[in-house]
């Protein structure tokens, strides 16, 4: 098969750097704010009293992990993520006997790593649910932000697809559960992908190549299959230049009315060339914004360069997944890539106000990478986060209630962006100190879930210089007891997986 060089890919960038000027998720109109009972909401949800989110509100933006008291800054403000690739690292690293880096720990991650009973929206954007529950220290809370975008395939026939595969066969990639599995997940998808979708493969390990352009599946799945197949591993990893001429063999390949993505598949273990992902996606930035081509990561391997992935998707206004073994690999490849093709919401973010009347100190739980800036929630020149179809996003708060207070605890509003017009559009939930009236652990099963999601993930953080612990944190052993009762109750092998990679850890610590 004719192989085309990275040397043929550069005059694209080149053309990409000079044109500019214009400003799109994983086999199987109108401008206006609504609140979330569909009222009309120029002025911002009702919250008890406090001034709606947005500039007028700010008194700066939180960038670590310290208590945050609502008397002097009471808005929390962050980029959606959702990202699981943190969980699923620290999940295989646990099965292989050893213990995460605390520093490789993101609980947001943890968290949004497990389905969701919120309810869905009629169309794009989001519903917003907001609950919680007590824990074991007094007069502490946990707070959850529960977003959700319509089910997957509600909207009848998505776009087409468009996707270039960016493919790591550095020698690194040689080892099982690698290379391998990536051929053989991405031949399955292949398969199930529809004939007025398009494929491109480009590999890199000391240079890249693409090694199909764009190709069209209707009457040439078998080209698509020859080339996954002829994928072997070779030498060392210059993951910039696969980036780069995976960008431009995307542009390249552009299709109007298409999703356009680049799916990067790699153990992020860069050791040739530029490894600095800003740098690296500073150099396609034009591809990225301009034509709107988003990134997907799909980590691989026991040894996995998550930082670097991670920073990657970040900057390619995209998001990661871990794959550790076939099932997982599936489950990305053969139902969240083709269900997920369409976004449903571009640049999207959540601020949350708590009343000072009745919240003393409140803390976000992770997204320490995802912080926006209190002025910038409705500056919608900022990046958000890009969220498709059948996602939840749930953003978890310690909350300090005020001792003998009673009334209005918080509003949470979402603002994202409509991705065919860009017309911004927000919607909101409240939250009333009657809603803390049960304990964590006798909450709806799904709450419980995540609380023991994100007390799990500040277990494994601890060491990290942003360490701060969550209160009531009831330790390891009781956790894995909450976590295989949890999995008895909600039937959800997932969740059974949470109450192993539990009992690992505790393992770890004797």
């Amino acid at each position: 098969m004719e192989r085309y060089r990275t040397r043929r890919t550069r005059s694209v960038l080149i053309a990409l750097a000079a044109a500019g000027g214009l400003l799109l998720t994983g086999c199987g109109g109108g401008g206006g704010a609504h609140d979330s009972r569909g009222s009309a909401n120029n002025g911002g949800p009702n919250n008890g009293g406090l001034p709606a989110p947005g500039p007028a509100q700010s008194q700066g933006s939180r960038q670590d992990e310290e208590w945050s008291s609502p008397s002097a800054d009471h808005l929390s403000t962050f980029a959606l993520d959702v990202d699981t690739a943190s969980y699923g690292y620290a999940r295989r690293t646990l099965a292989d006997g050893q213990r995460p880096d605390p520093s490789t720990i993101r609980p947001e991650e943890f968290v949004n790593s497990f389905r969701q009973d919120y309810r869905r929206p009629d169309g794009n954007g989001f519903s917003v649910t907001v609950d919680g529950a007590r824990t074991d220290k007094p007069d502490w809370s946990l707070v959850r932000v529960g977003l959700a975008t319509r089910s997957a395939g509600e909207s009848g026939e998505r776009p087409p697809a468009a996707l270039t595969f960016v493919i790591d066969v550095s020698g690194s990639m040689d080892e099982p559960g690698r290379l391998d599995l990536a051929k053989e997940s991405l031949g399955t998808m292949t398969d199930r992908l529809r004939d007025d979708d398009s494929v491109a493969i480009v590999t890199f390990s000391s240079e890249a190549e693409t090694v199909l352009p764009m190709t069209r599946l209707d009457g040439h799945r078998g080209e698509v299959h020859h080339a996954i197949d002829g994928l072997e591993a070779l030498s060392s990893t210059d993951l910039g230049a696969g980036v780069e001429t995976g960008y431009a063999t995307a542009v390249e390949g552009l299709r109007k009315g298409a999703t356009n993505r680049v799916v990067l598949v790699s153990d992020a273990l860069a050791n040739d060339g530029d490894t600095n992902p800003d740098s690296i996606l500073e150099r396609v930035s034009t591809a990225r914004r301009a034509y709107g081509i988003t990134l997907f990561g799909v980590g691989v391997g026991s040894d996995y360069g998550d930082a670097l992935m991670e920073r990657l998707a970040d900057k390619g206004d995209g998001h990661t997944v871990y794959v550790s073994g076939t099932e997982d690999a599936r489950k990305v490849f053969c139902e969240q890539l083709p269900q997920n093709i369409e976004l449903t919401a571009r640049d999207a973010k959540a601020q949350v106000v708590f009343d000072p009347h009745t919240v003393d100190d409140f803390r976000l739980v992770g997204y320490d990478d995802r912080r926006v800036s209190d002025d910038d929630f409705r500056n919608d020149h900022v990046d958000g986060g890009e969220v498709g179809p059948g996602h939840t996003v749930t953003a978890l708060y310690a909350v300090h209630t005020r001792p003998g207070t009673a009334g209005h605890l918080a509003t949470a509003t979402v603002r994202w962006l409509d991705p065919a017009t860009r017309d911004p559009h927000e919607e909101s939930g409240e939250l009333e100190s009657g809603a803390l009236e049960h304990s964590v652990w006798s909450a709806s099963p799904r709450f419980q879930v995540t609380a023991v999601a994100a007390y799990f993930a500040d277990a494994l953080r601890e060491g990290d210089d942003r360490w701060n612990p969550l209160p009531g944190d009831p330790g390891l052993r009781a956790l894995h007891r909450h976590a295989a009762e949890l999995a008895r109750v909600t039937e959800d092998k997932a969740v059974e997986e949470l109450a192993r990679a539990i009992e690992e850890a505790g393992r770890s610590e004797e």
